[in-house]
């Protein structure tokens, strides 16, 4: 019974100095918050702090690793699929709806005083999956034009998923997604 009630405690710590880096973070880059300012906001002590993450960097990592998990769980049946049956269009849903339903933690890690890793982290977990996607589709272009065009997809999709968080998600997941698959769609002529 005991370890219910220590299970339920760490769970509110560590809830509590998450949501204190996050509001943090709004407001200013991670090389610029201290552990004392951390604990001061999440109304802990340092050694309480300490007992769960080494630094504020250590911190970030576990919730940016924690995001990507889920995102790849989000991902997991999509990639899973046969890409030559799959629309595109379910992995940029799937991918939106993990990050509306993860949006306190998105605007600040996509946004301005967010972490370049975890954009890039971002932008590899689908990379394999797309690329082989898109190879099939397009069986003249080049690997290495299939390649440019990944990048640029996936960067116009991390520009749209940070331009929808900003402005308050004002429409829904699979409606951004249609709209980002079309965007893509229609650049996809380039692999022609």
């Amino acid at each position: 019974m005991k370890k219910s009630g220590t299970d339920h405690r760490t769970r509110l710590t560590k809830f509590l100095i998450r949501r204190a880096l996050l509001a943090l973070m709004r407001k200013k880059p991670i090389q610029s918050i201290s552990v004392k300012e951390l604990c001061e906001l999440a109304g802990i002590n340092r050694g309480t702090f300490y007992a769960h993450y080494r630094d504020v960097y250590d911190l970030l990592g576990s919730i940016e690793e924690e995001m990507l998990q889920d995102l790849k769980a989000a991902m997991q049946p999509v990639l899973e699929s046969d890409p030559s049956s799959l629309a595109p269009v379910k992995v940029t849903s799937a991918l939106f709806r993990c990050v509306q339903e993860n949006a306190d933690l998105c605007t600040v890690t996509l946004g301005d005083f967010g972490d370049k890793t975890f954009l890039n982290k971002l932008t590899a977990l689908g990379r394999d999956f797309c690329l082989s996607t898109y190879a099939k589709h397009y069986k003249n272009a080049s690997p290495r034009k299939i390649a440019i065009f990944y990048a640029f997809a996936s960067s116009g999709c991390i520009g749209l998923l940070q331009n929808w968080l900003d402005d308050g998600m004002p429409v829904p997941a699979e409606e951004i997604a249609r709209t980002a698959e079309e965007i893509m769609e229609k650049g996809a002529g380039f692999l022609e």
